[in-house]
């Protein structure tokens, strides 16, 4: 008998545990619905999960979530977590640089405040001239004197900053940013998805810089982030204890290797009544229980933090075959079924790809478009005794150049000194560090590295940019952390591949899709993206 037997009709299966999943999930259990989530990997909470290092709770993907609109905040506030949201601390992140002009070393900044993703609102600021430097900064003010004749709408993030600000203020203030933020390069960026509002500003304010300045101007006050205290994987063990509440079957260990249609026409209206014999029933099939692992062996990546699904990566493609055949990935042993009457997609960008090529051809078409290699980024989280970070030397954290000498990071959070919780959990003297590795379009500098070879770096580069000598010997806890399998939500022609994934699903009664590849970067675009797909699956079940 099969498990779909054992356990009868589902009324929604809900592929991948990452917040997405889960939140989606939720909505559909609210209505009464009988909702089964399937996991591929041992946790739910995909990029919002914690570990503990040296006795502290720590986020070890995802630790804020943008306050725009105040969408999450209502969400959590639905959840019984609003007198839990805190601020970061407001003193912001420094620039590590290799030296202005022809001159050796490096250089560290303090980050300028009146920017938009780097870009400055005053090329002419003194925080701005300590990091381009004269030249740069009068080059960049040309901007102001362009004509308004030559400005259209952009494309590419970076093609932008350096037509309208030059070389230095692309590779010096927006790369490090663009780097951080989204693992990709500005060139890569698509400027209506990461700036918002930033065309119509440019047009309307005739320059770069005071569209930037326009923006600020209308932004709210206030940090622009927030997190919960005692970590962002709060906001996971309440979804959870949610789902418990109301029956949701969530189920770790259980990655799906494939998506069948089992009834109803292929051209069927979606959204037919609930029970009609029009109405589609849905067959997933789970891996077979894996044998034990060689010693040695690779374990599977979990999706990167701008992808909010989770669910197991898929092993990597030898380059000669291609995007889609990295996306698509190897056959995996089958094992057991289950059945539903609806499904929703919320599993990371290539495994739902390989899921969907089993659907309708027109969904197989689909990782045939022109996606992004895959992303990997690997953390290293350091819990440290070191007073002379008491202070806070490089306010909360580093962002870093590409090519600058003596540092392999591209970035580091000095949590302890970010989140007053964090600190207060630490204690006097011990501070926790966050170093990330890993640019678009290259190989992982760190992959070869053992454990104890990535903690030493670790330290060296912490050294180096929070201006410490850091002691090794002073190391409380480590922690290594890989994220992989990230498809960018915001590279150019994102929102062509996004629209083109949706119409196509939209098209096929009894599946929905979510998730940050889909709906963009970060909380306060994957939870309404998740809500709006389980409303489309809520109305269609209940025959609405």
């Amino acid at each position: 008998m099969s498990e779909a037997e054992g356990a009868g009709l589902r009324d929604v299966l809900v592929i991948g545990g990452g917040v997405a999943g889960l939140v989606a999930a939720r909505a559909c259990a609210h209505v009464g619905l009988r909702v089964t989530v399937l996991e591929a990997t041992d946790a739910v909470g995909g990029a919002v999960a914690g570990h503990e290092v040296a006795g502290l709770t720590l986020d070890s993907g995802a630790e804020s979530f943008a306050v725009r609109r105040n969408t999450v905040a209502e969400f959590i506030d639905g959840l019984g977590l609003s007198g839990e949201v805190i601020a970061p601390n407001p003193a912001g992140a420094w620039l590590h640089l290799p030296a202005n002009g022809s001159a050796p070393g490096s250089l560290s900044v303090p980050l300028p405040r009146a920017g938009v993703l780097g870009i400055p609102g005053s090329p002419l600021a003194d925080d701005v001239r300590r990091v381009i430097g004269w030249g740069g900064a009068w080059r960049a003010y040309l901007d102001r004197l362009m004509p308004v004749l030559k400005i259209g709408r952009e494309h590419s993030l970076g093609e932008l900053v350096e037509k309208r600000m030059g070389r230095r203020v692309l590779d010096r203030l927006v790369e490090p940013v663009a780097g951080g933020v989204y693992s990709a390069s500005a060139a890569d960026l698509e400027v209506d998805l990461v700036a918002p509002g930033l065309n119509a500003a440019l047009t309307t304010a005739g320059s770069l810089s005071g569209a930037v300045t326009a923006m600020r101007a209308a932004a709210p006050a206030g940090s622009a982030i927030g997190g919960l205290r005692g970590g962002m994987s709060r906001l996971v063990d309440a979804l959870l204890a949610d789902l418990d509440h109301y029956g949701v079957d969530v189920r770790t260990g259980s990655p799906v290797t494939a998506l069948a249609r089992t009834g109803g026409a292929a051209g069927s209206e979606k959204g037919s009544e609930a029970g009609s014999e029009q109405e589609p029933t849905w067959t997933v099939t789970l891996a077979a229980p894996a044998a034990p692992a060689a010693e040695g062996a690779a374990a599977a990546l979990p999706a990167a933090p701008a992808a909010e699904g989770a669910a197991a990566a898929l092993p990597a493609a030898p380059a000669a075959e291609g995007a889609a055949a990295a996306l698509l990935g190897a056959a995996t042993a089958t094992g057991s079924t289950l059945e539903g009457r609806f499904v929703i997609i919320a599993t990371p960008g290539a495994q739902a790809l390989r899921l969907l090529a089993g659907v309708t051809p027109e969904a197989a078409a689909l990782a045939e478009l022109d996606w992004p290699r895959p992303a990997a980024v690997e953390l290293a989280t350091i819990v440290i005794d070191a007073p002379a970070l008491d202070e806070h030397p490089r306010g909360t954290g580093v962002l870093v150049g590409a090519g600058t000498p003596g540092v392999t990071a591209k970035a580091l959070t000095h949590v302890s000194a970010k989140w007053a919780w964090v600190a207060e959990a630490a204690g006097p003297g011990r501070h926790v560090l966050r170093l990330s590795y890993g640019r678009a379009g290259q190989e992982s500098p760190v992959a070869h590295l053992s454990d104890d070879e990535l903690r030493d770096l670790a330290v060296r580069d912490a050294s180096a940019l929070l201006g410490v000598d850091l002691d090794p010997a002073a190391v409380r806890g480590f922690a290594r952390t890989v994220w992989g399998d990230a498809l960018s939500p915001a590279t150019i022609g994102a929102a062509g591949r996004v629209r083109r994934v949706r119409e196509t699903l939209e098209a096929i009664p009894g599946i929905d899709i979510t998730g940050a590849w889909l709906a963009g970067t970060g909380l306060a675009s994957v939870i309404p993206d998740a809500l709006a797909a389980s409303s489309r699956v809520r109305h269609a079940a209940l025959g609405l």
